[in-house]
């Protein structure tokens, strides 16, 4: 039996849980998982106590399932909970638990006035998260659960360092279809994410003291991973048709390579236009340089359909195409590709097989079943419909409480939103008194180089499930500008 436990998790007359704050901008999973691990701090639950089991929790609180799975598999994973099977859960025997202080949520961890990109935290507004309530994770688990059944010796040794041949034919595939890609599997390299390609393609096709075209505002861990690479940057402006291709021509004629994320320019989400994409090829045709095309959100777009690749218009061999499944699957997948241009195939496989450790097979594999049984082309389907209402409701509910401090920009695509300040006022201090009240947004001018920008907010959507929920957010900022 249970012992019964206060208001912090398990009420003391009852014996029952009491009701989750369903108006709270904090996730379902983390009101249960901290009312858990705030119990075991202050000895109500004691090691070797057997705890409700998921289903009897979730049908006592009226919840899904799966929400009581995510907090229960957290709680296992951190080592409060540990799972007996049919015997049930119970907090973990011989447990000590050390917990912090009173602050429930640390501001992310920065240096040097740059923000950390990468919480491990999931944050209200925070970036770059795609909608993680919505994941097909049902089917994620069939598919790895067969995966993991058909398992042979010979595929427990050493994954290709180039990723698994049927995913690479499937990326392929998906590519020709989706993005007006069109390459062969040998041209497809699968990486750990956008920064382990970039640091690829550094090697494979830079040198020290080359100079390259960043957008200006742009990604930071872009220049970052160039600068550290003794890469000389070059800002290039950006305008409402994208990078300015003259400007980058005036400053640096020369320059090997350019890096762009034409489809949503991040993060000013505009689209680089057809003369631009012209003149940016031409330009890398003639000068034999190299354009990295990030295209991590390309996908989702409100307005029209997707717009086609950059990669599409390549004649020459002159593009670097580069995808993620962090922003269309989850970020912890740390799966992405590159797809390089047929001549430099040998030269990729030569440099990823020196320096790519290879991804998980059994990882790869699932992603590879999810392509190929049409799981993914359907998901993103899904979240492209989805994500158009909750960036309305999102636009509706932060507009109503912050309309008369801030103009959000109308953006054709993206899973982000840009809060314009009207007047004077540091955006990043303010992004920094919003991040340590627990919120997790961005300053405009610190994705700027020349800081040549107006001061805004940039914020995800993604996550926000309601217009209240948004108009509440809206109203925590409120008190902090």
């Amino acid at each position: 039996m249970i012992r019964h436990i206060d208001h912090a998790i398990i009420h003391t007359q009852t014996g029952k849980f009491p009701p989750v704050d369903t108006a709270s901008t904090e996730p379902l999973y983390r009101q249960i998982y901290a009312r858990f691990r705030g119990a075991i701090a202050d000895g109500l639950l004691a090691p070797g106590d057997r705890v409700p089991s998921a289903r009897a929790l979730a049908e006592e609180l009226g919840l899904s399932r799966g929400t009581i799975d995510v907090a229960y598999a957290t709680l296992i994973a951190e080592g409060y909970f540990q799972s007996r099977g049919q015997a049930g859960t119970f907090v973990t025997p011989g447990l000590k638990p050390r917990l912090p202080g009173p602050a429930a949520v640390q501001p992310p961890a920065h240096a040097a006035g740059t923000v950390n990109m990468r919480p491990t935290s999931m944050l209200p507004l925070q970036m770059g998260l795609p909608a993680l309530d919505a994941f097909p994770r049902k089917i994620w688990a069939r598919l790895g659960a067969r995966c993991i059944r058909a398992t042979q010796i010979p595929e427990m040794i050493y994954s290709p360092a180039h990723g698994l041949h049927p995913l690479r034919t499937a990326i392929a595939t998906y590519l020709q279809v989706a993005r007006g890609v069109t390459c062969s599997p040998s041209q497809v390299f699968v990486t750990s994410g956008f920064r382990n390609t970039l640091e690829l393609i550094v090697r494979a096709l830079l040198n020290e003291g080359d100079r390259v075209w960043v957008e200006d505002p742009g990604y930071p861990p872009t220049r970052q991973l160039l600068q550290h690479a003794n890469i000389a940057v070059t800002p290039v402006p950006v305008d409402e048709e994208g990078l300015v291709v003259a400007h980058g021509v005036r400053a640096a004629s020369r320059a090997r390579a350019a890096v762009v994320t034409p489809a949503h320019q991040s993060p000013l989400c505009v689209s680089l236009s057809l003369p631009r994409r012209l003149a940016l090829l031409d330009w890398a045709s003639r000068n034999q340089a190299w354009i990295i095309e990030d295209d991590y959100d390309g996908e989702y777009r409100y307005v029209s359909r997707p717009l086609p690749a950059l990669k599409s218009l390549d004649r020459d061999g002159r593009v670097l195409y580069a995808g993620t499944f962090s922003k269309v699957l989850f970020p912890s997948i740390r799966l992405a590709y590159l797809v390089v241009p047929e001549a430099q195939v040998e030269r990729f496989e030569l440099i990823s097989q020196i320096f790519s450790g290879g991804g998980p097979e059994l990882t790869q594999a699932i992603v590879t079943a999810f392509l190929a049984e049409g799981h993914f082309a359907r998901h993103i389907q899904r979240m492209r419909k989805l994500y158009a209402e909750r960036r309305a409701a999102a636009t509706s509910g932060l507009e109503r409480a912050l309309g008369a401090h801030m103009r959000i920009d109308p953006l054709p695509g993206g899973m982000h939103l840009i809060l314009r300040m009207q007047g004077q006022g540091s955006d990043r201090s303010l992004a920094e008194r919003i991040r340590s009240h627990g919120m997790f947004v961005h300053a405009l001018t610190s994705w700027s180089i020349t800081e040549k920008v107006e001061p805004a907010l940039l914020l995800g959507f993604t996550n926000i499930d309601s217009e209240s929920t948004a108009e509440k957010l809206g109203r925590r900022i409120l008190k902090l500008i």
